[in-house]
């Protein structure tokens, strides 16, 4: 057989309808339009899953859980895959270059699969609680590392933000003292007048 003599299978294709082409075809005049109605007009295209107005079913349902748009790039090792490696200090380029993960993935988490019966030392990958410490029994170390994310840059536009909205609204709130005027001051400031010795009082007439 050659490429030219392929073909698809007797009965897999048919020729289309050549509609409007006259009564006898059974195609003719409404074309399998039908008389009247949205579908029958020119230009009568309604969006897919369109019900006449009423609330669509991709709208009634309700929606749960939360897909992570970055799932796919986080790969997940397990301690069985550790074991294998040759190499005693682990990170993210030591598994790339062994093909334990793939070449794309930004980060890794060992979880906990399998088992390991070596030393090893873990470095800047994610690791589970259960991984971390069967990896601490075999005496191994774990490292994690806090790299900034890719959204660093907006989460310090955020925080300058939030501090400045902060000092606007403690400026806002805060009432400035006020000032007394200069003679007030200075009467204040003067020494209160000692009070006269009060006379001794009359003895009453008899």
């Amino acid at each position: 057989m050659r490429l030219n003599d392929l073909k698809p299978a007797a009965g897999a294709k048919s020729a289309p309808h050549r509609v409007g082409r006259g009564i006898g075809s059974g195609w003719g005049k409404t074309a399998g339009r039908g008389h009247k109605g949205q579908k029958a007009r020119a230009g009568g295209f309604h969006k897919v899953g369109f019900e006449g107005g009423q609330m669509p079913l991709h709208r009634r349902l309700p929606k749960r859980g939360f897909t992570s748009l970055s799932r796919r790039f986080v790969a997940a090792v397990r301690l069985s895959e550790l074991h294998k490696l040759g190499a005693d200090e682990i990170d993210l380029m030591v598994l790339k270059q062994a093909g334990v993960i793939s070449p794309l993935a930004l980060d890794a988490r060992v979880i906990k699969s399998g088992e390991i019966g070596r030393k090893i030392s873990v470095r800047g990958i994610g690791v589970t609680k259960g991984a971390k410490a069967a990896i601490e029994a075999a005496g191994g170390t774990v490292v994690v590392t806090e790299e900034k994310k890719a959204g660093g840059r907006k989460e310090e536009q955020r925080e300058a933000r939030r501090k400045q909205l902060a000092a606007s609204i403690a400026a806002a709130t805060h009432k400035p003292a006020e000032k007394k005027p200069e003679g007030a001051a200075k009467k204040a400031a003067k020494p209160a007048p000692e009070a006269a010795p009060k006379k001794p009082a009359k003895p009453a007439a008899k």
